[in-house]
């Protein structure tokens, strides 16, 4: 069987979490994002793209 390629999303931080709600920064972590023009590699997944709604003014996404 030929493996299916998943979906990579590239999520940079841009913005600060300074002054920002709790549950922004904890999604921020979650992304496995803490420090300003960091970038992490996800899977392409419903659950990611709610989390990046969430913190969308923060971050840059490259699909």
């Amino acid at each position: 069987m030929a493996a299916k390629k998943k979906a990579i999303v590239t999520v940079t931080q841009i913005g600060s979490p300074i002054r920002r709600q709790q549950y922004q920064r904890q999604t921020l972590i979650g992304l496995g994002l803490n420090k300003m023009h960091k970038t992490s590699e996800l899977e392409d997944t419903p659950s990611v793209r709610g989390m990046i709604n969430k913190v969308h003014h923060l971050v840059r996404v490259e699909e």
